[in-house]
């Protein structure tokens, strides 16, 4: 199976690489972010800082030092705004950035937090269906990655994806 789902923590997933849902300064922050950077130890902030930050929509790579993943992508998500800010392209290209990188990077297994679900409150189904949507199209036309987990930190997520990808 291409794409896998699972409950837990992002931060204890052995894939070649972690998504991690930053903000555009890459210098930590709160939940998925935060928890990465405590996680992978402060040479990640370290080089971070070398990367002058990322716009949102996009990513950008770096190692995934005391992390179980070889890397960590760090996408930057959209701040919900009553979806009239482009949220919904926006969070498309996080994603599909970040699988970009997975393909030039030749990264056989991908993990994605929900991303933009958290602090940034985009709801939660329109944020799963854009994932599945945006994750299975690129799978379907590219060789990398090879497997994507899809890593829901809190129990509506884990539901919400469980009733999208059985369909």
């Amino acid at each position: 199976m291409l794409i896998e789902l699972i409950k837990g923590d992002i931060t204890t997933i052995k894939a070649d690489a972690v998504v991690n849902a930053a903000n555009s300064t890459l210098l930590g922050g709160g939940g998925v972010d935060g928890a990465i950077h405590e996680a992978a130890g402060s040479e990640l902030l370290k080089e971070c800082k070398t990367i002058g930050g990322c716009p949102t929509g996009e990513a950008r790579i770096t190692g995934g030092y005391n992390l179980p993943a070889k890397y960590v992508i760090h996408t930057v998500g959209p701040i919900w705004r009553g979806g009239i800010a482009n949220e919904h392209e926006l969070l498309t290209s996080a994603y599909s950035n970040s699988l970009k990188i997975a393909l030039d990077y030749k990264i056989e297994q991908i993990a994605f937090p929900n991303i933009s679900t958290g602090v940034y409150g985009f709801p939660k189904e329109s944020a799963a269906r854009i994932a599945i949507r945006t994750v299975t199209r690129f799978l379907e036309k590219n060789t990398y990655p090879k497997k994507v987990v899809f890593v829901c930190f809190d129990e509506d997520n884990y539901s919400i994806y469980s009733e999208m990808l059985k369909g």
